[in-house]
């Protein structure tokens, strides 16, 4: 079903309200204008303009490359693009780990550059002066625990993470301490599902999932990967809802035939 006309925004709020009535929370990465429209148009109630952009559309191994002027860019083109969605915007690598005042002058540039809604940060306690210092400027900000991409060469490995009870532990810790730095919501990246359940039930904010199970409040894919788009990537958790790597490359298969063969264009098809 399309959501168009007048629609009730998604707030920060709003996401609260979804999870105390038991509504599932529906998520999706969007880069550029055009994709963003149409996710939007869709029902999404939250659109996350990710650093998997470094992925998906530039190429890289990892999301570390990616700057913040590079997010910017991404993010004002998905905004506007949107009418309902609430728009958030990863705070990429480097520019607020270690340093509360360069993560503010971050997040400040993002929401007044991009009039996004909102951030997203990696980490919990290691963090947390970053996160308040944010949240007490008024900027929202979205947590985000588990696996966290950023931080790939520490880990080693993009397996499941808190799969050991101390740092399952230390997850259910952190999340609690996102929550009362003032976090709105909290993404729970591929870790056990019985873990992620657990954590959602013991917080007031909701929880999206992504490789996390069920039990969350809301979950979250990349939009190349679940339609199809991207074929390198196949983990467990991801469902493909299209096959656009298919349609795509016989449509352009059908063009290159067409030109070469001067049927395209035709009579009809020009001036």
């Amino acid at each position: 079903m399309s959501v168009t006309g007048a629609v009730r925004a998604v707030t920060t709020l709003r996401l609260t309200e979804m999870k105390q009535r038991g509504e599932k929370i529906a998520m999706l990465t969007s880069y550029d204008y055009s994709t963003a429209k149409i996710v939007d148009a869709a029902g999404v109630d939250v659109i996350l303009v990710g650093d998997s952009a470094a992925n998906v559309m530039a190429g890289y191994e990892t999301t570390l490359p990616i700057t913040l002027d590079n997010m910017i860019y991404h993010a004002k083109s998905v905004v506007r693009g949107v009418n309902r969605a609430l728009v958030v915007v990863d705070l990429p690598f480097g520019t607020y780990q270690g340093n509360s005042k360069v993560a503010l002058d971050s997040a400040i540039r993002i929401m007044k550059e991009t009039e996004a809604d909102a951030v997203k940060m990696e980490g919990g306690e290691e963090i947390l002066e970053s996160i308040e210092r944010i949240i007490s400027a008024g900027i929202p900000v979205m947590g985000h625990l588990g696996l966290t991409p950023q931080s790939i060469h520490k880990f080693g490995t993009y397996n499941v993470r808190a799969k050991e009870q101390a740092e399952a532990d230390k997850l259910a810790h952190d999340a609690k301490l996102l929550e009362q730095a003032g976090c709105f919501a909290i993404v729970l990246e591929k870790i056990p599902a019985s873990l992620a359940e657990r954590v959602s039930e013991s917080l007031h904010i909701p929880t999206i999932g992504i490789g996390a199970g069920r039990g969350c409040d809301g979950q979250v894919l990349v939009v190349h990967d679940m339609l199809g788009i991207n074929k390198d990537f196949s983990p467990r958790f991801l469902r493909r809802y299209a096959d656009l790597h298919t349609i795509m490359t016989q449509a352009l298969e059908n063009y290159v035939s067409d030109v070469k063969s001067r049927d395209f264009p035709n009579e009809t098809e020009q001036y």
